[in-house]
């Protein structure tokens, strides 16, 4: 695998980042201006989404990471982008991120609220599910990415209780696909501390066309982890009414595609 120190040693020493769940090699550069992802074989098309995402994102007036450079090498693919100020959402304290929560409600819809046409990938519910298939079929769920109320329970049988659902989940979002950013967690929310403003999103690899509540699901439930059951307020500061049933099929959904 390419690490960065190979390709720009100037930047160095670039410093592996332990946290998060990416499946690439991802580093921080000595001054902490800059991150890159290192990745072989077959992730080297994820890693090219993730750029051709970045750079979409990017142009959009979204805040969020840019695109510093691209290298596809004979031993791998690096991604570097530049960081974006702020601290991750789940790691200030609860009465911040109480104050932070109408700015995060308008960040999101203003994530929500871009043109589909212009985005360049999908994310939707037939590829959600196909991937969960894939994932459960091959035994690679990670139960310490379930909920509290799915551990213990086969995750095929898992996929079997979402199923029936399908085709009425697909028809909602037939009518309210937005873009989502497809990994919405409170980490990769970044907030200035001082301000409780919305410094940015990270992590764009997921980042596509696909029903809200794919993202709402995500956030509601890391806010709730970090004590604040947050969604009638937020969904009234966006603009919707909320939907529990929706929400509950795609937090059960999600854990089922990472593996």
């Amino acid at each position: 695998m390419t690490r960065p120190d190979d390709l720009w040693p100037s930047a160095g020493p670039w410093q592996p980042v332990t946290t998060g769940e990416s499946g690439a090699a991802v580093f921080r550069s000595a001054d902490g201006g800059r991150y890159a992802k290192s990745v072989t074989g077959a992730e080297r098309s994820a890693l090219a989404g993730e750029r051709d995402r970045v750079i979409w994102l990017a142009g959009q007036g979204i805040p969020g990471p840019r695109v510093l450079d691209w290298r596809d090498t004979d031993d791998g693919a690096v991604l570097v982008t530049s960081a974006v100020p702020g601290v991750p959402a789940d790691q200030v304290g609860i009465g911040t991120l109480r104050a932070a929560w109408e700015a995060i409600a308008d960040a999101v819809r203003a994530l929500h609220g871009l043109p589909l046409a212009g985005c360049p990938a999908g994310r939707d519910l037939r590829t959600m599910y196909r991937l969960a298939r894939d994932v459960v079929a091959r035994g690679a769920v990670n139960p310490e990415f379930l909920s509290e109320e799915q551990r213990g329970t086969p995750p095929a049988e898992l996929l079997a209780r979402l199923t029936p659902q399908l085709d009425h989940r697909l028809a909602q979002e037939a009518d309210d696909a937005v873009v989502c950013h497809g990994d919405l967690t409170l980490p990769n929310i970044l907030l200035d501390p001082d301000t409780a403003r919305v410094t940015g999103f990270i992590d764009l690899g997921r980042l596509g066309r696909a029903d809200p509540y794919a993202d709402l699901a995500l956030l509601f439930g890391t806010a709730r982890e970090a004590g604040l059951d947050g969604a009638a307020s937020f969904t009234r500061r966006y603009g919707i009414a909320h939907d529990p049933g929706r929400e509950r099929f795609y937090r059960h959904l999600d854990p089922l595609t990472w593996g």
